[in-house]
């Protein structure tokens, strides 16, 4: 770390406040902080830290969840109301996961858990205040001329102007961007964008979606295998970590990885080698990692599910994506967007939205954020046609019907005695998936092959089919 020891502050040092009651610790935390190139004060107490932040804010603050007159999460909730663009990094001894995600939502940038290393908490709090930083830069922006749209994302709103800020600059630093959102909000539209806006756009973007591929075969997708290394590997292959090779990493929905790959993933990060299966030699590479997923990580952590170690290494530049019901009228403009696109391929004369259909728009709660908004629209425009879209050509309240698909033939449930034989149950209930593909297969037919249509009728993505349609016969061969 340089002199200054804050990024975030470029043109003065960046002052701390570490509250810490014990005195021998404060002298060890001290030092980290001096070392560092930090300004800091000590506080010994909540009272101590509530006068000196009144008194004079500092950038970050190192606050212990364990104080002599008070709960250090009362300090934190009382700090962030009255200070909230003041960075705090939470300290706990005791280990607990659940205290740190109370403090991640009360408003914490990050914790640490004692003992920790200098280096521990000089990347911490560094990542921290510059997070503090980049929010302080993205109020100041989105109070002038906002952006309309970013790098494929199309919106205005200010929960977008900060994700284009942090895609713009992350990009430029080698730090793994750690994208949270809902399904649907555009992860991996993001992850692109910082590949794109990267010193590495020229390099490969590789993407894995860690919940798409069976445990059995994940290892080999990220890592490759070698001739022999299982039944059916008859050649060597690469994987996706030696396909990225001087390029960016996407794991999608890291949070689905299985925990004995996880630690896999853990060493590959550390030191830049990994083993393809069935290997016994060492291979290098550079990569750069964006990852994403639609769960809470530290409640992944909490559950056990997710390890600790591998969440402290990739969660450094943390980028949460708007569900699409909290960006206003962004609604209106994607909508815009897709119309003029899908009415341009299906060959459709419409031209925008009508009023009802604006307020529509507005008012659904789209659980399934920009990919539902697009088959809606999508729907629209396949079964109907004129100059405007009316609200009544929407299929917001539910799906629009699917084409006539003979049903399983079950008989109507019987109030008799006599239960159905494990024989003639068999015989009547027929796998999901079956119904599920006849279902596919008869909407592909009666569409003529016309798979985006065949998939409007259904209520589904068209990216949804082709990707169930190519699983068949891959499966077939």
């Amino acid at each position: 770390m340089s002199g200054t020891g804050a990024s975030a502050a470029a043109d003065h040092r960046a002052r701390v406040l570490l509250v810490e009651d014990t005195a021998s610790l404060a002298a060890v935390y001290g030092e980290y902080l001096r070392a560092a190139g930090y300004d800091f004060e000590h506080a010994r107490n909540a009272a101590e830290a509530r006068a000196m932040t009144d008194a004079a804010p500092p950038d970050g603050v190192l606050l212990d969840v364990r104080l002599p007159d008070g709960d250090g999460l009362s300090v934190l909730r009382e700090l962030k109301r009255g200070h909230p663009d003041v960075a705090v990094v939470v300290m706990t001894a005791h280990g607990s996961v659940a205290t740190a995600v109370e403090a991640m939502r009360a408003g914490a940038s990050d914790f640490l858990v004692k003992p920790f290393a200098a280096e521990r908490l000089a990347v911490t709090l560094s990542n921290a205040l510059e997070r503090a930083a980049l929010k302080r830069e993205v109020r100041d922006l989105t109070a002038g001329r906002p952006r309309t749209a970013f790098q494929g994302f199309v919106g205005a709103a200010p929960a977008m102007q900060a994700v284009y800020r942090v895609l713009e600059t992350a990009a430029q630093s080698k730090a793994t961007v750690f994208i949270t959102g809902e399904s649907g909000t555009g992860k991996e539209l993001a992850a692109e964008a910082v590949h794109r806006l990267s010193p590495r756009h020229s390099g490969p973007f590789v993407a894995i979606n860690c919940a798409a591929i069976p445990r059995d075969l994940i290892e080999s997708e990220v890592f490759g295998h070698v001739r022999g290394a299982f039944t059916g590997a008859v050649a060597d292959r690469i994987g996706a970590a030696q396909a990225a090779d001087g390029g960016t990493l996407f794991l999608d929905e890291l949070c689905e990885m299985d925990l004995s790959l996880q630690g896999k993933l853990l060493r590959f990060i550390q030191s830049g080698t990994f083993q393809p299966v069935g290997s016994t030699q060492l291979r290098r590479t550079d990569v750069r990692f964006v990852c994403a997923t639609n769960r809470d990580p530290l409640e992944e952590v909490k559950a056990g599910r997710f390890r600790e170690d591998l969440y402290y290494r990739l969660h450094v530049v943390p980028l949460r994506l708007p569900p699409l019901r909290e960006r206003g009228e962004d609604v209106i403009a994607i909508a815009e967007a897709m119309l003029a696109r899908t009415a341009a391929e299906e060959g459709k004369r419409f031209r925008g939205f009508s009023d009802d259909a604006r307020r529509a728009l507005l008012a659904h709660r789209w659980p399934g954020n920009v990919r539902e908004l697009e088959n809606v629209v999508r729907t629209a425009v396949v079964l109907h046609d004129g100059e405007l879209v009316e609200a009544a050509m929407l299929p917001l309240r539910e799906p629009p019907p699917a084409p006539p698909v003979a049903p399983p033939s079950l008989p109507p449930p019987q109030r008799s005695a006599s239960p159905v034989s494990a024989s003639e149950a068999a015989r009547l209930i027929r796998p999901l998936a079956e119904i599920e593909r006849e279902a596919i297969e008869r909407a592909v037919e009666l569409c003529d092959g016309n798979i985006p249509k065949a998939a409007a009728h259904l209520g589904i993505s068209p990216s949804t089919l082709y990707r169930k349609r190519a699983a068949w016969e891959a499966a077939a061969e």
